[in-house]
């Protein structure tokens, strides 16, 4: 259940007043600045154009990864959901990767591809593809075989098939991996640019981090965070909502 609006205002305005005693009983902006002093931060980054060229680079970045983990993803989800032998041969391979750490996919992609755009999306794809392909599996699993049969009684084609008989059970699936994707796509982003990118949110970070400048760090984490809660609750939880919508006709 998604609480009303103005819980959500009130429950964000006490955190802010929360950091504002801590910064306030600190008294140490080095440590925790005000949020005044990171909004200043913003202010600037924002004028210089800073803030905007880093942020598109990440989101770029997210985009495309996501893309590359959900198309992999929902491809190897519906062979192994439809196919037990498949999904003999491939489960151990998704197994290895679900618990592989980020860390190591990020680093083993920047030695064997190099420090560059494609070392990046890749590794960032990875760890997430594994996430999807077992969520899809799952889904395929559960679609109802006597549709299924319906659907070749009346010789309908594949395509609308898929439109009308298995997008509908799937889309929950689909739009769960979505949500769960971009929760931790983006975080990876942010580490792998951290690592070895020149340019990105996580690479300003890494930069003011070096500078033991807190209020710029947390200008950019806070104001990326900002942008992907606003896709989170905007654009995911609504679809998320109507995907589901069939369910409870």
């Amino acid at each position: 259940m998604r609480a009303p609006v103005h819980v959500t205002l009130i429950s964000l305005t006490a955190l802010l007043a929360l950091w504002t005693v801590g910064a306030w009983l600190g008294g140490d902006p080095d440590i925790l600045p005000t949020p005044i002093a990171v909004w200043q931060v913003l202010v600037v980054e924002s004028a210089t154009g800073d803030l905007w060229f880093h942020m598109a680079n990440t989101l770029r970045r997210v985009a495309l990864a996501f893309t590359l983990a959900m198309t992999v993803g929902c491809i190897l989800g519906l062979i192994m959901g439809r196919s037990e032998r498949a999904n003999m041969w491939l489960d151990p391979w998704v197994t290895v990767f679900l618990n592989l750490p980020a860390l190591v996919i990020i680093v083993l992609c920047y030695l064997w591809i190099g420090l560059n755009e494609t070392a990046a999306i890749i590794a960032v794809a990875l760890n997430k593809t594994a996430m999807v392909t077992v969520t899809i599996r799952e889904g395929v699993r559960t679609l109802d075989r006597g549709v299924a049969d319906m659907a070749q009684v009346y010789r309908l084609s594949p395509m609308t098939r898929l439109r009308h008989i298995i997008w509908p059970q799937l889309g929950p699936f689909v739009a769960a991996s979505t949500r769960n994707g971009l929760a931790v796509i983006w975080k990876i982003v942010l580490v792998v640019e951290f690592l070895g990118r020149s340019n990105g949110v996580g690479f300003q970070i890494h930069l003011y981090f070096q500078l033991f400048d807190t209020a710029t760090v947390l200008a950019y984490a806070l104001a990326f965070t900002g942008v992907m809660l606003s896709i989170e609750y905007g654009l995911v939880q609504q679809w998320e909502r109507r995907s589901s919508a069939w369910r409870r006709v």
